[in-house]
């Protein structure tokens, strides 16, 4: 069985063809994940379900941790009208509106929207928590995901500052807390909706 040289960096799809085998992946592992958890998913069945090579899958992802990572960022990207091939259409708050409202309702929904599956929202979950994600040490800034990219679009901002980048960061990290305690049910939906817009209100009213 192939396996992932130690460190080594994910490829990236160069044509439409490999960059639909990337989404087979990730819709296989996707659906794995959602019926049977991450300890009982192996990569040979991902790659089965995919309808590709283990070699293939492995030159994509260079474990399960970070295969499931990047499940978390596709649903995402699903989730705020991306397209399967990265592109992304964020929408922008009309003028006028509370913005610091508008991005807690962003978060607060796709947090629902993973917990839709349990099973998958652990599986993504305990992948974030385990240290075979560090296989791969380069990853890109939050902020520059499509989760950032909206965030700071909800909040007009076309030049990122600093500062800016920061509060988009800060919003991430406090929204990806409040989402594994919700899914650990150390908080209930209520409570972490309230902290959730109450993080919001702090980071982003001036």
């Amino acid at each position: 069985m192939a396996r992932p040289a130690e460190g080594r960096q994910p490829a990236a799809p160069m044509s439409s063809g490999q960059a639909a085998r990337r989404v087979r992946i990730l819709r296989a592992a996707s659906e794995l994940g959602a019926r049977e958890g991450l300890a009982s998913v192996q990569m040979h069945d991902v790659a089965k379900e995919a309808g590709v090579a283990i070699a293939t899958l492995y030159r994509y992802f260079p474990s399960k941790p970070y295969l499931f990572m990047a499940v978390l960022e596709w649903h995402i990207e699903q989730y705020l009208g991306g397209h399967e091939d990265g592109r992304e259409d964020l929408a922008v708050a009309a003028e006028g509106t509370d913005a610091a409202a508008e991005v807690a309702e962003l978060l607060i929904t796709l947090s629902v929207k993973l917990l839709d599956s349990p099973l998958l929202a652990s599986a993504v979950a305990l992948s974030s928590f385990t240290e075979y994600t560090r296989i791969v040490p380069a990853r890109m800034d939050l902020v520059d995901s499509a989760l950032g990219q909206a965030i700071l679009r909800l909040l007009g901002v076309d030049e990122a500052s600093e500062t800016d980048r920061s509060r988009a960061r800060l919003l991430i990290y406090g929204w990806w807390g409040l989402f594994v305690a919700m899914l650990t049910e150390e908080l209930s939906t209520a409570e972490a909706e309230t902290n959730m817009r109450l993080a919001a209100r702090l980071l982003l009213t001036p």
